[in-house]
């Protein structure tokens, strides 16, 4: 079982999706447009997301270099453009497969399952992280991937829990925007403004703010750190 999002404007085929991995013993949510998908990847947790490339407001191409700067939730394009050109550089802009409109219900099945299995066996020797790591009042566990502050439970996405593990691993130290690209995002460069954005939310949820801090401090023009407050 996994929790899929399906992003099709087709109210048709999106029906005919949700009712097949209904079926198959998946939890699906389903939206019609780009912008509607990117707020759903923003605030839940998807194992998958089915993506079409024709949506009416924003090119699913664009919309998947968006949903890229958010998670890493593997990304399975549903197109009808069969151009070799086109499916290359989708699959270099971060989908993790294919399919081309139109495709049988077995088919799709194969690629979820395939896609999720090689999702799930990313990790695999992978160095286990510390039970849990604490800073003040913050705690943080990457392997139940849950985080809280003076004992209340944290709701954060995915992309806030990289975030804040990956800055509580090294307290008091300085991370370079590159390094965050690099290590959170794993992207060799990008945008500095969706850094920004994620610190934004994420220091919302911490209760602080860039102008009065008490974990998330920013060094202009060097990196941030995370620290427990003075």
């Amino acid at each position: 079982m996994a929790g899929v999002l399906v992003v099709e404007d087709d109210r048709f085929v999106r029906s005919a999706l949700i009712r097949h991995l209904t079926d198959a013993s998946h939890v699906v949510r389903s939206v019609g447009t780009a912008l509607e998908a990117l707020r759903e990847v923003s605030h839940f947790r998807f194992d998958l997301v089915i993506l079409d490339l024709g949506l009416p407001d924003l090119d699913g191409s664009k919309a998947l270099k968006m949903i890229r700067g958010i998670t890493d939730v593997p990304v399975i394009i549903a197109t009808a453009r069969d151009d070799e050109t086109e499916i290359v550089r989708l699959l270099n802009d971060g989908a993790d497969d294919y399919l081309t409109k139109p495709f049988s219900v077995e088919h799709l099945s194969a690629r979820i399952t395939a896609v999720l299995r090689r999702s799930r066996a990313g990790g695999a020797g992978a160095v286990p992280p510390p039970p849990v790591l604490r800073v003040g009042g913050l705690a943080v566990d990457p392997l139940r991937r849950q985080a809280a502050l003076d004992g209340v439970a944290l709701d954060l996405t995915r992309r806030e829990f990289d975030l804040l593990a990956f800055l509580a691993g090294r307290p008091g130290v300085v991370v370079t925007r590159k390094e965050l690209l690099a290590q959170v995002w794993q992207q060799p460069y990008g945008d500095d403004q969706t850094i920004d954005v994620h610190l934004s939310w994420l220091r919302r949820k911490l209760g602080e703010s860039a102008a009065a801090p008490r974990y998330l401090r920013t060094l202009r023009g060097v990196g941030v750190k995370l620290e427990s407050p003075l």
